[in-house]
């Protein structure tokens, strides 16, 4: 695994389907997607199950309630205005970045529900949301319809360039 990833498992139905190699994959084409340099920037990621983040949706949203995915991102870089791109991150080892860009909570249980719903792999469904959840790491939200269009489309660019159908 690289060294600016670190993915914690706590549950281990997460190794079976090799997250970390799916999550490098994942992150590193969010970053080329954007042209920012991927060796720069630190992600953590927490492979768990919907107990845990139940908890953790409670905790930071308020909501008692299992989700695919969480993300906390290290600094606000959101747009000015709605539809916009967000603002630029710093150059690595300068302001705010020397602690890393962000962290994120991925359940297990939850993904694999959505992928068998949606009758799509599970690899693939994973690397999505993994794609969704650094774009919010990176200041991209879908608050208003301008912001999600914005958000979308690159999701779906990103996910071509690794072989993923729109998941839209």
């Amino acid at each position: 695994m690289a060294e600016h990833l670190d993915v914690a498992v706590e549950d281990d139905r997460w190794n079976e389907l090799k997250l970390e190699d799916l999550a490098e994959k994942a992150v590193a084409a969010a970053f080329e997607q954007l042209g920012l340099p991927r060796e720069s920037y630190e992600v953590s990621i927490l492979a768990c199950d919907d107990a845990e983040i139940s908890k953790l949706n409670e905790e930071f949203r308020g909501k008692p309630v299992p989700t695919n995915v969480l993300s906390w991102p290290s600094f606000e870089l959101a747009p000015d205005n709605a539809g916009d791109a967000p603002h630029a991150p710093p150059p690595a080892g300068k302001g705010p970045f020397e602690t890393g860009l962000g962290d994120i909570a991925i359940s297990y249980d939850t993904c694999a529900r959505e992928a068998a719903e949606q009758a799509i792999s599970l690899e693939h469904h994973t690397v999505h949301l993994l794609v969704h959840a650094m774009l919010h790491l990176l200041g991209y939200d879908h608050e208003t319809d301008a912001d999600a269009a914005l958000m979308e489309s690159l999701e779906v660019k990103t996910l071509e360039t690794l072989n993923i159908a729109n998941p839209y």
